[in-house]
């Protein structure tokens, strides 16, 4: 596939052992809206179209159940679901009308590495979209850590049309729109969450946000910063259940012009790993939540509802 028929990166779906407390962190010092609850699962918008962009689910376990993107029409589901499978992954389930609040209709893909990726097209968004200072706006990406970033990598390119914006020496940068990346793979020993990056309106937002936070017994885990490639300010935080959770702002816009940049393009002086070198390094705590959190294996279920 060379062209990209995912329009954005709409959200994630995540387990969590305490659904109420999650539920109470991600609305009262997260500030996103609890938009709707069905049994044993709470979703949540952002101030931006997306309908929902964050839906916590009980789970024994913390996971990730899966991570949603947005397709244009629903005739290009098809279509993805045979690239899917050309390139080694496995269709779990559609396209079929999903069940999820939004509507819509939904494919649910296996990749090779074993995440769980959904992708709707036809659901509902929103209108009243106006930035609100201290509230995120959308899910701007997800960092995912891969034994074989290649082998990731080729799949979003080949079988989904994503485009390498920046590629350092142990990450790679994905976009499949105007963000400068939507998807990050990095060089791990295993296949877990890296984080969720949460864009805020405004840089005022993240520094407030980072009182929130400690305010409420989050430290910022690493930041406050300005990463190179995306250029994006952030500010990382663990989450209930120590999901790595992420505000930013600024996320760098990029079209087809961009040059795609290599590990050459992005060296730092010693000490250093962002743009200003002012914040404290990242944690150790952070580090170890970054290898812990895994994708859930596929339950057999109807579309969206598992």
């Amino acid at each position: 596939m060379t062209q990209c028929l995912v329009t954005g990166l709409r959200g994630i779906e995540i387990g969590v052992p305490d659904l109420e407390l999650a539920a109470r962190f991600y609305a009262d010092t997260w500030h996103l809206t609890e938009l709707t609850r069905r049994p044993e699962k709470v979703y949540f918008r952002g101030t931006g179209a997306a309908h929902h962009i964050l839906t916590l689910t009980q789970s024994e376990h913390a996971d990730v159940r899966a991570i949603e993107f947005d397709v244009a029409e629903i005739g290009h589901l098809d279509t993805i679901a045979r690239a899917v499978e050309e390139q080694g992954g496995t269709v779990l389930s559609g396209p079929a009308p999903t069940t999820m609040p939004g509507a819509g209709v939904a494919l649910e893909v296996l990749e090779p590495q074993g995440r769980t990726l959904r992708f709707i097209a036809g659901g509902r968004s929103h209108a009243d979209t106006e930035p609100v200072k201290d509230r995120p706006i959308k899910i701007t990406h997800v960092v995912l850590n891969s034994e074989n970033v290649g082998v990731a990598q080729a799949f979003f390119q080949k079988a989904l049309g994503f485009r390498l914006s920046d590629r350092t020496r142990v990450m790679a940068f994905m976009r499949c729109g105007s963000d400068h990346h939507s998807i990050a793979l990095a060089d791990a020993q295993e296949n877990s969450l890296n984080h969720i990056a949460f864009v805020m309106p405004d840089l005022d937002s993240v520094m407030r946000g980072g009182g929130r936070m400690n305010d409420a017994g989050h430290p910022i885990e690493w930041g406050v910063g300005r990463h190179g490639p995306g250029n994006n300010v952030f500010a990382y935080f663990l989450g209930p259940f120590d999901f790595v959770i992420e505000y930013t702002a600024e996320v760098q816009q990029v079209d087809e012009s961009y040059r795609t940049g290599g590990p050459d393009d992005w060296k730092w002086p010693p000490g250093r790993i962002d743009q200003w070198g002012v914040g404290h390094n990242p944690s150790d705590r952070m580090k170890a939540a970054q290898k812990t959190i895994f994708f859930r294996a596929p339950q057999a279920s109807a579309t969206g509802s598992r």
